[in-house]
């Protein structure tokens, strides 16, 4: 359940986004969106590259508290740049959903996440 969550909500979800929210332009809205799944290159200086149970948030550069900022910074700009913050954000969103999955299934596997206590938060608070 959890990849098809994970890559509905990066494959699917941007279409309803563009569709619902840019709609004489959704397609190219769409593409946009996509397009900033390549915020995951930041995956490639990890070493290992892939790791099952490890929390993207707070561990790769781009996937960070300081680049949210500039993310949210984007919001406020023209497009396409607002375009581009709101994948980039919709993204780290999809992420941080992940995270949660994964502690779900394993607590303990996200101990030494950075935001580990956040994780165990939004679970309780969710009541999962």
């Amino acid at each position: 359940m959890q990849a098809i969550v994970h890559y509905f909500l990066h494959l699917g979800f941007p279409f309803f986004i563009a569709f619902l929210f840019f709609r004489k332009e959704w397609k190219k809205v769409y593409l946009i969106l996509l397009a900033t799944m390549l915020v995951d290159l930041d995956h490639l200086f990890s070493t290992p590259i892939f790791q099952a149970n490890r929390c993207s948030i707070q561990f790769h550069p781009l996937h960070t508290s300081y680049a949210m900022v500039v993310y949210v910074i984007f919001l406020f700009l023209p497009k396409p740049f607002k375009i581009i913050g709101i994948g980039l954000l919709f993204h780290m969103f999809t992420d941080y959903v992940d995270c949660i999955f994964t502690f779900q299934k394993c607590g303990n596997c996200l101990a030494e996440s950075p935001i580990y206590d956040l994780i165990q938060a939004t679970s309780n608070w969710l009541g999962l």
